[in-house]
Parts: structure tokens; C-alpha cells; sequence
């Protein structure tokens, strides 16, 4: 492979990427990376690993500058706009590749990371809240949130809501009302509908074990694993590790979330997207990978034999994809496309944090659900302020 001479001009490059630190995070990147370098001699990619909650809340342009390459949440992009820390692709690679990779999006995983005018990164893992349920449960998972309430009572429920995921529960569930939040562009949500919602939360809460307060999707999920009473989960970001078998000693099976009357709408849409710094010496190089580690061909074999959870369509359909992880693409598909997706303006991840500690100190008890939502107003009225 001749590099131009913008990538150093000497046929080799190393690239440095950084990543979050989960097998579904780091596993394929680093499969994908041993099999682009043995095609593409002379381009290596080192990876680092950070926490999932600091690829969830830490600002990406602190990151940037350290690294050519960085896999980014979509409610970055508005942050990432502002400041351009990450290289808009649609002028680094072709318009027909870019539309073929729209084309084979899950979703509006590609869109998510379209934003003012440009695509800021490519998705490679497409994710939303969906249910899960051991696979040696004797019932079927529950398709209204009210069979949720009685399976609850029978306490075979775990369900995360640590404020992150509850506010991401608050979200889907609105959504799956019909009344999405952020609709009207002056108020997060009528104070009717979000009371209603918060008051479901709390029945819920009160019938799961207390721990899920301070539990994340991955917690939930390691509880199912290792207590047999705990037969399912009813909102939380599927991972499909563990519907793989021997990833851990039970398996889990993932399917559509409940509702209310609409069917499997509204989910809180997640993911993962690969992006270019703007300050690397190699952009065109790591565009390049960018869009290979993008494309069907590697989503759908490499990536997902390391672990990842492939964004591209193509791998949701493919037969070994989904033998080989219990169906969990085919089983979630429907609510992977009917997924809600959040604001993504500069401001909103200060929103998420805020609001997440709102709606968990609901639960906890620490104020009404009028309350609650008169907050989530105010907050969501300063950060607009701080736009």
C-alpha cells in the first residue's frame, strides 16, 4: 500500500486509538486491528482502554489530542461539532462509500453521528435498551409493562438504575408512551406524561432488589448470570457477550422491550462510532481504517469474532452472526430500528448527568415526581442557556 505523503511519506504508520474497556470494546478493535495490518503492511493501530462511565460522560476533545483514533457515544457529536476536535469524514472519504455505509446502517446508527452538517464518526457497534431473560427461564419474557410489574412481584426482575440508566429507562419509557421527550423544543417532556412515567419507575423499583440502584447494564447482567431467580430485565443496553455461549456460565437471551399499546418503539438508541482527530498526522490513514472497521466485510466476520457487537446491517442479518449469538440480532432488530434518538446539541451531556441524578434521587425518595420533573425542566432551561 503506497501512503501519501500527509501520512509521513515513509510506508509506515502507527496509529494510536482509544477505546472503552469492555470485551465488546476492546476485543474487536484489536482483532480488526491484527487483520488490517496483515493486508495493509506498515499501518499498526496501539489501543487504550477507558471505563464505560468515562466514555459515557468525559468530554472527547480532552482525548483527542492524544490519539489518531477515538470510538465516541453519538451525544459527543454536538460537543465534538463545536470544538472540532474530530475530522468531519465526509470530506475525507467518498460520498458513494459513505452512502453505502448509510444504507447498511441498523437503525439510525449512522445518522447519530451525522450532525451540523457532518459525519464526526462511523458507527461500528449499534446498541439500544432492550430486554433480556435467562435462557433456562421457565416463562416468556413479559410484552406490556404491566406483565413487567407482576414478574416484579414474583421477584424474578432486575432492572439498572444507577442515574445514567435511570434516565435512559425515563427516556425509553416516555418514548414508548408515544410522547418523546425534547419534542417541543422549550420543555423536556409534559408534566402529565413524565409523572405518570416516574410513578411506573418507582412501583418498579420498589419490587427489584435494592442493588439495582446502584447497578448498570453490565452489573444487571452479571446478576442474571449468577443468580438463578433472576430471570429477566425489562430495559437495559443489550450486550450481546452474553447471549454467546461460554462467555459465562448461564446464558442470556435478549429480545424487543415491552409497551404500552404501540409495540417496541421508543427504546433509548446506544452504540458506539469510531472517529478521526483532527490534530493526528495521519488522518487520511485512519480514515482509511476508519472506514474499513465500518464496512460489512470486517462487521460481519473480524469484528464480530472478536466480540463486538457489529453497527453494520449486513452482520445483523448473517446466519453465523446469529447462531452464533443466540439470535440476539435478529431478536432485537425491531426495536433497534424503532429506537428513540437523543439531542445531541453542545450542552446536552450536561443535561444527561443532571437529569440522570434527578430521576435516580426520585427513586431513592429524596422528592415527588412533580418535583422531579419541575427539575429536569430547570435544568434542561440552563444548559440551553449555556449553549
Amino acid at each position: 500500500m503506497v501512503l501519501r505523503s500527509s501520512d509521513g511519506g515513509h510506508g509506515l504508520v502507527e496509529l494510536t486509538g482509544i477505546t472503552w474497556d469492555h470485551p465488546r470494546g476492546l476485543g474487536p478493535l484489536l482483532a480488526a486491528t491484527g487483520a488490517y495490518s496483515s493486508q495493509h503492511t506498515g499501518v499498526t493501530v496501539r489501543w487504550d482502554a477507558r471505563t464505560l462511565q468515562e466514555f459515557a460522560d468525559v468530554p472527547i476533545e480532552g482525548l483527542a489530542g492524544s490519539y489518531d483514533l477515538a470510538v465516541i457515544d453519538h451525544p459527543h457529536v454536538g460537543e465534538v461539532a463545536a470544538t472540532k476536535c474530530l475530522a468531519p469524514l465526509d470530506e475525507m472519504i467518498g460520498a458513494e462509500d459513505l452512502a453505502r455505509l448509510a444504507e447498511q446502517s441498523v437503525g439510525r446508527s449512522h445518522d447519530s453521528y451525522h450532525f451540523a452538517g457532518h459525519q464526526w464518526a462511523l458507527a461500528i457497534d449499534a446498541a439500544a435498551q432492550v430486554s433480556a431473560y435467562r435462557q433456562d427461564g421457565a416463562s416468556a419474557p413479559p410484552t406490556t409493562w404491566e406483565q413487567v410489574l407482576e414478574l416484579a412481584r414474583a421477584g424474578k426482575v432486575v432492572w439498572p438504575y444507577k442515574p445514567v440508566d435511570a434516565l435512559m429507562s425515563f427516556f425509553t419509557l416516555i418514548a414508548n408512551l408515544g410522547h418523546p421527550c425534547f419534542v417541543d423544543e422549550d420543555v423536556v417532556i409534559p408534566k402529565v406524561v413524565g409523572v405518570e412515567v416516574l410513578e411506573y419507575m418507582l412501583d418498579l423499583a420498589h419490587l427489584v432488589p435494592g442493588a439495582c440502584a446502584s447497578m448498570n447494564p453490565i452489573a444487571a447482567l452479571e446478576a442474571m448470570v449468577s443468580d438463578e431467580r433472576l430471570q429477566y430485565c425489562p430495559l437495559l443496553f443489550g450486550y450481546s457477550n452474553y447471549s454467546r455461549p461460554g462467555f459465562r456460565p448461564a446464558l442470556v437471551r435478549f429480545t424487543n422491550i415491552p409497551s404500552w399499546s404501540l409495540g417496541p418503539v421508543g427504546a433509548v438508541l446506544g452504540g458506539a462510532g469510531i472517529g478521526v482527530s483532527t490534530s493526528s498526522r495521519s488522518v487520511e490513514a485512519a480514515s482509511r481504517f476508519a472506514a474499513w472497521l465500518a464496512s460489512a466485510g470486517c462487521q460481519r466476520t473480524v469484528y464480530f469474532e472478536g466480540g463486538g457487537q457489529p453497527a453494520n446491517a449486513d452482520a445483523w442479518t448473517d446466519a453465523t452472526v446469529n447462531r452464533k449469538s443466540s439470535e440476539f440480532f435478529r431478536d432485537t432488530r425491531e426495536t433497534l430500528e424503532r429506537s428513540w434518538l437523543r439531542p445531541r446539541f453542545p450542552g446536552f451531556l450536561r443535561f444527561q448527568e443532571r437529569g440522570g441524578s434527578i430521576v435516580h434521587g426520585f427513586l431513592l425518595g429524596r422528592c415527588g415526581s412533580e418535583e422531579a420533573i419541575d427539575l429536569l425542566e430547570q435544568t434542561y432551561r440552563d444548559v440551553r442557556v449555556m449553549r
